[in-house]
């Protein structure tokens, strides 16, 4: 390419990338990430667990050890949200007494091992306290890395807190049902370690976690010695939602949001347990569809093309590891709704596996049986794809399983349509509807 062929591109690139900043619907995109340490007024629903944790963290200022905490309730109601911003709080308070507060956060979702529990706290020890981390990942015992953790905390901090995110996923490579989950034995070693001296400051742990049964999993040893404050967080409703997302509205320019934006967002999120990162996941997602469209307003229409994204995004991850065979069950099951002439929410899985048929013929594909069916189905429902149940047709005509998706089937056709063996059956319509009908009619037949 010529040099000044490659100077015009470098400032066409440079020209739109300037462009698509000064017209951006977003003033501060910054305040519409969830895991964003916000300040106490954009807090909502949440006093009497803030005040909680103010009054168990509160000892820190005091020269004192606070206790450990358990904060548990569901995805998305404010755990992490409110612990990180009482610790921000904290760290500035203490700085300017000349106190050495240290907070080290840990998410335990993908760490399969004790071990590897125990270096990810070194690792992010040392970078709180500006140090190496100064033992490698492998090739070292598990003591050895804990004592260098305990050796980190006592030279440079007088008191941290521990924060243990999703704690119940740190499982373990458990070969026995009954072996000690990798959590348990890590929250004892941690509890315990200032009263054996392993440090010479403060040390508690916050341990958040889904599941409100937690502490009955641990061992009797590790429940004495981490004993926590509980500090429950239940499902936002849709008024707490909406006052949360219009809390954030200023992370949009004046003027770009249309009315019904934030009650709309609040609405889907309600829909999905209440939460708020979902919401606030939506309300983003709807600037940034603006934005990709280069309009300058945030419409109704944006957010459900988000919530649309959303499901589809969610869905095709859990749909990647299926095999080809339970794609096009499940395929052929969500066509039924799509395409019948009957109003149709739940599918009687006769209709579901003759279609099913008809779609191995199209795709020159081996024909499953009626019982290899039905097995692909009740993975689906493990998987939540799909809820099921036996109804009767009326005396002498049998029993029948129907199947009610749980997503909306049109996101789940059009997300299976991805995949390369279904790729012909996209382009043709009229011939999914025929064969569907077809079956419905035959079905019904004079049931009606």
């Amino acid at each position: 390419m010529a040099d000044d062929d490659q100077q015009s591109l470098s400032q066409s690139i440079k020209s739109r990338l300037q462009e698509g900043v000064q017209n951006s619907v977003f003033k501060d995109k910054g305040l519409l990430d969830p895991d964003a340490v916000i300040d106490e007024d954009r807090i909502v629903g949440r006093d009497q667990q803030l005040d909680d944790i103010i009054t168990y963290l509160r000892p820190v200022l005091q020269g004192n050890r606070p206790p450990n905490m358990l904060l548990y309730g569901p995805s998305g109601t404010g755990k992490s949200l409110i612990i990180n911003a009482v610790c921000q709080q904290i760290l500035e308070l203490a700085d300017a007494q000349g106190d050495q507060f240290g907070v080290i956060k840990t998410n335990c979702q993908t760490i399969k091992s004790h071990d590897r529990a125990v270096y990810r706290l070194v690792e992010n020890a040392a970078v709180e306290a500006g140090v190496e981390a100064g033992v490698p990942e492998s090739g070292v015992s598990t003591d050895r890395k804990l004592n260098r953790f305990y050796e980190i905390l006592s030279d440079h901090f007088d008191s941290v807190i521990i924060i243990l995110d999703e704690v119940d996923l740190l499982v373990g490579r458990q070969r026995d049902p009954n072996d000690e989950p990798a959590y348990s034995k890590l929250l004892y070693q941690l509890s315990r370690a200032s009263q054996l001296g392993h440090i010479e400051g403060h040390i508690s742990v916050a341990a958040l976690t889904n599941d409100p049964r937690f502490m009955e999993e641990l061992d009797g040893r590790a429940e004495s010695s981490f004993n926590p404050q509980d500090v429950v967080f239940s499902d936002y409703d849709a008024n707490q939602l909406q006052s949360i997302l219009e809390r954030r509205r200023d992370a949009y320019q004046e003027g770009v949001l249309e009315d019904g934006i934030i009650p709309l967002s609040s609405a889907f999120a309600a829909q999905d347990h209440g939460d708020a990162r979902k919401a606030i996941d939506l309300f983003r997602k709807a600037g940034e569809i603006a934005d990709r469209r280069s309009e300058e307003t945030v419409r109704e229409e944006h957010v459900r093309d988000a919530q649309e994204e959303a499901e589809r995004d969610r869905t095709l991850t859990q749909m990647q590891g299926l095999s080809t065979q339970k794609k096009l069950s499940l395929y052929a099951t969500a066509v039924v709704p799509i395409y019948s002439e009957r109003n149709l929410n739940a599918v009687p899985n006769t209709i579901a596996y003759r279609v099913y048929q008809s779609l191995t013929e199209m795709l020159d594909v081996v024909k499953k049986s009626r019982d290899s069916y039905l097995r692909y189905m009740r993975e689906a429902e493990t998987y939540n794809f799909v809820t099921s149940e036996k109804r009767g047709r009326g005396y002498g005509s049998g029993v029948h399983k129907e199947y009610t998706f749980i997503d909306d089937p049109e996101v789940v056709a059009e997300t299976l349509e991805t995949d390369i063996r279904l790729e012909d059956v996209e382009r043709d319509e009229g011939l999914l509807r025929s064969i569907v009908n077809t079956q419905v009619k035959d079905f019904f037949g004079g049931h009606d």
